[in-house]
């Protein structure tokens, strides 16, 4: 069996040391299903989300969300992204834009088109410059 690189916990302690610059709040919602993991915003005073997300135990290859999470991203295209924990072979950390949350369910992160950026620093810095 792949475990995941790290937890979404693991994942969401990373990226908060690493983005000092963005005030994140993190969402934890019962009441609407779907709702991303976390509220960010940017420098310049644009507001986005992010759904954090580590690689599924099973396939290193595939990330799992809920029709409620893929709902959420299909109905907002705009400043909505998707982190992926992953593999070493595959980067570590992967960015996707939320509107591409189709091509990720159905092809996974090793056929998806390329991420926005691949590594944490990189993938913040594309979050910073919102």
């Amino acid at each position: 069996m792949v475990r995941a690189a790290i937890t979404e916990r693991q994942l969401w302690r990373k990226l908060k040391n690493e983005s000092k610059r963005i005030t994140w709040t993190r969402l934890e919602n019962w009441a609407l299903f779907g709702t991303p993991d976390l509220l960010g915003y940017a420098p310049s005073g644009n507001f986005f989300t992010l759904e954090l997300k580590t690689v599924s135990p099973k396939n290193a290859k595939s990330v799992r969300f809920s029709p409620h999470q893929i709902s959420f991203h299909i109905k907002h295209k705009k400043n909505t992204f998707v982190l992926v924990a992953c593999t070493l072979e595959l980067g570590l950390f992967r960015l996707y834009p939320g509107s591409r949350i189709l091509e990720l369910v159905d092809l996974g992160i090793n056929r998806a088109g390329p991420p926005l950026a691949c590594g944490l620093g990189p993938c913040v810095s594309v979050l910073e410059g919102l």
